[in-house]
């Protein structure tokens, strides 16, 4: 489904189709208790959100809802939870159909796995800005 452009998350997912909002709002709550610093935005056509730069997001597809791991290796961390959990994958991305329950625990982990990534990204960067102004 087509929606126009949002300006932040709520009208993102209140321009969705009736039978996905549920799913995209429980996404969206999962994301926001575990990481509730983080920053909400609307970016590339989808819920983003920014912890020491973009590290999740969320939106719909033909199908259903999908949740946007930014990253390619860390669904590898996660392989055999999702593939017990029968979930599809493409990419970096996971696509989840609404008829079927969201695997919680599963999405609480990638999030914070994400942020873990960004946050020693981050800390990396740090170190390196601080060796370059050193020398």
């Amino acid at each position: 489904m087509k929606a126009a452009k949002a300006k932040n998350v709520d009208d993102y997912i209140n321009s969705r189709s009736a039978e996905l909002i549920p799913m995209l709002v429980q996404i969206r709550d999962i994301i926001r208790a575990v990481a509730p610093q983080a920053e909400e935005a609307v970016s590339y056509g989808v819920a983003c959100y920014r912890h020491h730069g973009m590290f999740i997001g969320f939106g719909v597809h033909k199908g259903g809802c999908s949740l946007y791991a930014m990253n390619t290796t860390i669904l590898g961390e996660f392989k055999d939870e999702i593939r017990e959990k029968g979930i599809k994958v493409s990419g970096s991305t996971i696509h989840f159909d609404p008829q079927k329950k969201l695997p919680v625990a599963l999405l609480k982990k990638l999030v914070k796995a994400r942020m873990k990534q960004n946050e020693e990204r981050a800390a990396l960067k740090k170190i390196a800005k601080t060796s370059k102004t050193k020398n």
